[in-house]
């Protein structure tokens, strides 16, 4: 058995948890997510829990296993507290505002990045170098913050660029000059 796949998933207060016809769904205060099951995988909630078993061991069925306890174990945590990731930016002159629901960026091109983040996710700027990106749902919020960080990846030689708030960038030395030269 997978050992992702056979831990069940505790339902907390106040979210409700249904499975039928090839679907799982979840609601919960902050709102309502839901996600196919694949076939020869079967999810049974009952007693304040949500169990996930499959039909044979194959491959295939396997990693499905897994795949979607993690994603029910995903959903639940989302519609209870919800998902968030913090992106800063690292350059001079380089900033982040809000024009209505609009993420406007500056990052050293020669007109601004304006990003309009997709339903259920909301962007809330700290300070003109740092951000948040909320959402219930996970996949959809790291989405988002990949989007985001492609316009400008932080560089290994001066470390610019936007970057995750828990993002080790390594540095590399760059030129040396002429050695050796004659």
């Amino acid at each position: 058995m997978s050992r992702i796949g056979r831990k069940a998933v505790p339902i907390p207060k106040g979210a409700l948890v249904t499975a039928s016809d090839g679907k799982v769904t979840v609601k919960g205060a902050k709102g309502e997510l839901d996600a196919p099951v694949p076939p020869r995988i079967h999810v049974d909630v009952a007693d304040g829990h949500v169990l996930v078993t499959r039909d044979d061991d194959e491959q295939q069925t396997r990693a499905w296993h897994g795949l979607t306890r993690a994603l029910v174990a995903n959903m639940v945590t989302g519609v209870t507290a919800g998902f968030q990731k913090t992106l800063e930016i690292v350059g001079v002159g380089w900033r982040a505002q809000m024009q209505g629901k609009k993420l406007v960026l500056s990052l050293g091109y020669s007109h601004p990045v304006e990003y309009e983040p997709p339903h259920g996710i909301e962007i809330s700027v700290e300070n003109p170098v740092k951000f948040v990106v909320k959402g219930i749902d996970k996949q959809a919020v790291g989405q988002v913050c990949a989007d985001i960080r492609a316009f400008r990846p932080p560089e290994p030689y001066h470390g610019k660029g936007i970057r995750y708030s828990d993002e080790n960038v390594i540095r590399k030395a760059g030129k040396t000059g002429k050695a050796g030269a004659k």
